[in-house]
């Protein structure tokens, strides 16, 4: 049997009142008697009466939706992002709609198109491993729709972009395994087509060479900093003729895999090999060693995001500024500490 839709015809025909007056009634209009309303939305809760909230956003050419893409939705540092635009959209009216390109640029392709069928007020992104244009972009940019990139961004005349300094992240991150006696650091990163881990790379590859210790094109890895392919990269850095003193990874998940893999081969952490990873996952305080990271404020990453893109959406002032960045913070912890112990520092 298919059931009607029941609509403000039908509840003002039970009522024996007018179409119109159901409809203030239901938008709480303060011209409706207390009692009238009361009768109006218990007969269309009795009924299973829906407002049609798209057909009213369609004609005030807006759905109060904010679409939402991310690599991968099981990674705490994007549920930290996400918490923050949610709490700043539904703070203002806003509801958001999520997808996740998984790594792969045609799904992000499809995602987009998506968020432009669903007729999404406004984009916020952060790109996939192989994304390398901004052409999918254009039909949403044509018609106005604001666009936010955040974390893994490409540069775009016509977006914000919100990011970290990953460059002086890696910098600082590199320095401090220098600091603790490290001469031979195996830096562990991403595809460097994107931003964040092209960026951590030049500054490890800098903080090495300002060090003496030369740049070695050898000791750096380049995976999808799964558990799986961070286990592996271990295995490899044990199999190295001259075994490193120290590791740089580009996330904690990898961090916490090599530490894993070093510990079962009987290599003990820091005191033969140091480790600092990246974003400050709780997985770094449980980990033992607990880890040396880099704190990444996804919280304040997403709550940024999204109130630059509703002052848009709003007509407010931004300013002019194409690239908001954050700060970070290097927080040392025993997995680095070679030269002496303490409690953590943040620097």
């Amino acid at each position: 049997m298919i059931h009607k839709d029941v609509t403000i015809y039908d509840i003002a025909e039970t009522l024996n009142i007018s179409p119109a007056t159901v409809s203030r009634g239901l938008k709480d209009h303060p011209g409706i008697r207390k009692d009238t309303k009361k009768r109006i939305l218990d007969a269309a809760l009795k009924m299973g009466y829906q407002q049609n909230k798209f057909a009213s956003n369609l004609r005030r050419k807006s759905t109060n939706t904010i679409g939402v893409i991310v690599p991968r939705l099981n990674s705490y540092f994007m549920s930290t992002v996400i918490s923050g635009m949610e709490k700043v959209a539904n703070a203002n009216g806003y509801n958001l709609i999520i997808s996740q390109s998984q790594e792969s640029f045609k799904k992000e392709i499809d995602s987009v198109t998506t968020m432009y069928n669903s007729r999404v007020d406004g984009l916020m992104i952060s790109l996939a491993y192989d994304t390398k244009s901004t052409s999918h972009f254009e039909t949403l940019l044509r018609k106005q729709i604001p666009l936010i990139f955040f974390d893994r961004i490409i540069e775009h005349p016509n977006c914000t972009s919100i990011v970290i300094d990953n460059k002086k992240a890696g910098y600082e991150a590199t320095q401090h395994l220098i600091e603790q006696g490290c001469k031979r650091i195996v830096h562990i990163d991403g595809n460097v087509n994107r931003n964040v881990y092209a960026h951590r790379l030049e500054g490890y590859r800098q903080a090495l060479i300002e060090s003496g210790i030369g740049f070695d094109p050898s000791l750096v890895i380049s995976n999808r900093l799964t558990d799986q392919t961070s286990a592996e990269a271990a295995q490899h850095i044990l199999s190295m003729e001259n075994i490193p003193d120290g590791i740089f990874t580009a996330n904690d998940t990898s961090a916490v895999a090599c530490i894993r893999e070093l510990k079962r081969a009987g290599i003990r952490v820091p005191q033969d090999i140091a480790v600092v990873g990246f974003n400050n996952d709780p997985i770094s305080m449980v980990i033992e060693p607990n880890l040396t990271t880099v704190d990444y404020p996804g919280q304040e990453m997403g709550e940024i995001a999204a109130t630059t893109l509703i002052n848009k959406l709003n007509k407010q002032p931004t300013g002019n500024l194409n690239t908001i960045v954050l700060r970070h913070k290097l927080i040392v912890r025993e997995s680095s500490m070679r030269r002496e112990k303490s409690n953590p520092i943040i620097l």
